[in-house]
């Protein structure tokens, strides 16, 4: 397994969404977004599970975008305005009213217990993968020296700090909320267990 044998899209929707991404992004949250795409193409391709790359790139950079001030909702959890500001970039960039749609369930799907694979394999990659980031959930799937080379290339910098402090502003103020439901389960607890946030 290798960070450069991963399919990597090189459309121009891709680099746009790449371009918003960063101009949003703090960059604790863009690295965390480009590595919730590795986590989840790297499953992809070592499970033999077919995927739309462009569909899943676009989605794990839009999949938090709900967290950043200028499009956190006080009206919808936050997977879901990501899933609404996702489907506007899309529009603009001439997707097709069906690939909008789909590109907002799996942004929405990310924050569900599990996603089926046979119903959204994109979704079902990127719910894993962010599993994997947060909590460290099946990152022994990883290879050692891989995860190196992911955590080199995208440092985590203070992706925790930063996640933790959103979590919690958005389960105060959503309290009906995944991210609040989150809370509620122990998240401080396994996100401090994360093996990623430990030195390999």
């Amino acid at each position: 397994m290798s960070l450069d044998a991963l399919p990597m899209p090189d459309s121009a929707t891709s680099a746009a969404a790449l371009d918003v991404a960063t101009a949003y992004h703090p960059p604790a949250l863009l690295n965390h977004s480009l590595r919730a795409y590795v986590w989840a193409a790297a499953r992809g391709a070592a499970g033999n599970i077919p995927f739309d790359p462009e569909l899943l790139y676009v989605a794990a950079l839009f999949h938090d975008i709900g967290l950043v001030p200028a499009f956190d909702s006080h009206l919808v959890a936050f997977e879901e305005a990501g899933g609404h500001v996702a489907q506007v970039f899309a529009a603009g960039a001439g997707w097709p009213a069906e690939r909008r749609e789909r590109l907002s369930d799996v942004i929405v799907r990310h924050m569900w217990p599990s996603v089926e694979l046979s119903a959204d394999p994109e979704g079902h990659l990127l719910a894993r993968a962010t599993a994997t980031e947060v909590i460290g959930k099946d990152v022994d799937d990883y290879p050692t020296g891989f995860r190196a080379e992911v955590l080199e290339r995208y440092p985590r910098l203070s992706f925790s700090e930063q996640f933790l402090a959103c979590f919690q502003a958005q389960s105060a103020r959503k309290p009906g909320s995944s991210a609040a439901g989150a809370m509620r389960s122990g998240l401080v607890g396994r996100m401090a267990a994360n093996p990623l946030d430990s030195p390999l």
